[in-house]
């Protein structure tokens, strides 16, 4: 273990003892958060990874042309207004705020705009399926960007709230024209260092251990109340909590599900709540003859029995009830409510039913079961290594015994992003709030900038086709239509082995106000203190 990260854990259970569990006496309208959560952002790079811790940081130091209010709403960033042009309805046409600068102190013109969106796009970045359907982007003037779809693209701009804008120059004189692969492991100067225009800079990196930021008093937007920002990943729940209790930190985003009821009983201590737009999903391999870690002949997963089977086998009610403390809403459909496309038909599950289950394992001819690895992390998602544990004892009564591998997620998403895991957990948000999103990254073949995180290998050209006809459908009846079409079609391959909709609880000292965002992207400029 990191020796710095050792000593910042011992310092956090030295104060518990010292304080005996009791809150600390802070000042009330103190300027510096200590906010702490389960797990570091990934990357500083603004391109390189689309995950949404690493947005959440990332958002306090980079910004985007729009942004995402708390009732889901678009609101205007570094773009003051946008629009499909009159003359061409394949071009959006974006105008860029004036007096931007950069924490260096340089302005941001549309050039910078220009250089953001194509290294977005471009491949290996993470955010390059967003950005699929963009012919070209130009400046037109200081303050004016187009973008040429392929096509006409009217809701184009739903897929900038997490693609950040950074300086060109700045890129240019670092060597870092192109987003580095972190699937890879590349190593690159914008991993750890920084430029962008938001409202804090960094001041501190030290990875996993503690990231400081201070108030960029040049921003252009609303000065927040918060001036500091000491960001403290905590993996283990216990030590997150007791940290909050004994005034080591002011905030604790990702509270573990045994502990909402308590803390919410706690003096001194306030819990704000409410649903995200995140699911929580198995998914495995379907197309390899066979699997690397399974004792199988030929490949279970790709046959339909079998992953039908698991899905009849799992039980949602007991891992909200026993796992999850009741903190979560179980789904048959691996989108949230939030997302445009998702019905209650796709929503509805059954309970379990073991005996048809043990039928379809053997019409599959492996009614004497096989073994499979299932890879889970254990710091990304709300008791994320007990879901997978739960998922162990569940699959074993159709005879699949799962032999569980946890680890970080910083581990865990390159498996599924090189093709390296048979069998997996994965939660996904939809920022979009449409379901093109998941099917960009989820469902369609990986090929160009699509299908990032399509671990499971799934590959149907008709249906791929139809995916990317929707980045340029104008009439959104027809083309609600065409997402049902798909929709049923990935429900009846059971693509996806679905648990639930995530539940966010967000814990924090009295005295001050952070409502839960859907995105789990709390931005500290909106803290308020009583």
């Amino acid at each position: 273990m990191n020796m710095l990260l050792t000593k910042a854990r011992s310092g956090l259970l030295m104060g518990v003892a010292a304080s005996a569990l009791v809150l600390t006496s802070v000042a009330a309208h103190s300027e510096t958060i200590r906010w702490a959560r389960v797990g570091d952002a990934l990357t500083l790079d603004p391109h390189s990874q689309n995950e949404g811790p690493t947005h959440t940081l990332n958002h306090h130091i980079y910004e985007t042309l729009v942004g995402r209010d708390i009732d889901g709403s678009l609101t205007a960033r570094l773009a003051t207004e946008w629009e499909i042009s009159e003359e061409d309805d394949s071009v959006w046409i974006f105008r860029i705020r004036e007096g931007v600068t950069f924490h260096d102190g340089t302005p941001m013109t549309a050039e910078d705009v220009v250089f953001s969106l194509d290294r977005a796009r471009t491949p290996p970045s993470g955010m390059a399926a967003l950005h699929a359907a963009v012919e070209d982007v130009t400046a037109e003037d200081d303050h004016t960007v187009h973008v040429r779809m392929s096509g006409p693209a009217p809701l184009y701009v739903q897929n900038l709230t997490n693609t950040f804008i950074m300086s060109k120059a700045w890129a240019e004189e670092n060597g870092v024209e192109v987003a580095p692969d972190f699937a890879a492991g590349e190593e690159a100067y914008s991993v750890r260092n920084t430029n962008g225009t938001g409202p804090y800079r960094l001041v501190e990196r030290d990875p996993e251990v503690r990231t400081v930021l201070e108030r960029f008093d040049d921003h252009w937007d609303d000065t927040p109340e918060v001036t500091e920002i000491i960001y403290t990943p905590i993996s283990e729940a216990a030590t997150r909590v007791a940290a909050l209790l004994s005034g080591e930190v002011d905030i604790v985003q990702d509270v573990p599900v045994q502990d909402i009821a308590r803390l919410e009983q706690t003096d001194g201590v306030i819990v704000s709540r409410g649903p995200e737009n995140r699911n929580i999903f198995f998914s495995y391999d379907m197309t390899s003859d066979s699997l690397a870690s399974s004792d199988a002949e030929g490949n279970p997963f790709a046959t339909p029995e079998v992953r039908e089977a698991m899905s009849l086998a799992i039980d949602r009610n007991a891992i909200r009830q026993v796992v999850m403390r009741g903190e979560s809403q179980p789904s048959a459909a691996p989108l949230p409510p939030f997302v445009n496309g998702w019905t209650e038909e796709m929503d509805a599950f059954s309970d379990p039913d073991l005996d048809r289950a043990r039928g379809l394992m053997e019409e599959a001819g492996y009614g004497d079961g096989f073994t499979v690895q299932l890879d889970c992390p254990n710091d990304r998602y709300l008791n994320d290594e007990a879901i997978c544990q739960a998922l162990v004892g569940m699959m074993a009564q159709i005879g699949i015994t799962v032999d569980l591998n946890s680890q970080t997620r910083s581990l865990h998403f390159p498996l599924i992003e090189n093709w390296e895991t048979d069998f997996y957990l994965l939660g996904w948000g939809v920022p979009t709030f449409d379901s093109q999103y998941v099917f960009d990254f989820l469902v369609h073949t990986r090929e160009g900038s699509y299908g990032s995180f399509n671990g499971s290998r799934y590959s149907n050209p008709e249906l791929d086709e139809k995916i990317q006809a929707l980045a340029t459908m104008t009439e959104l009846e027809e083309r609600d239509a065409l997402i049902a079409e798909i929709w049923e079609e990935v429900m009846e391959e059971h693509i996806f082995l679905n648990v639930h909709n995530q539940v966010l609880a967000y814990a924090m000292r009295d005295g001050i106000n952070l409502d839960v965002h859907p995105e789990n992207q709390p931005h500290m400029t909106t803290i308020t203190f009583d």
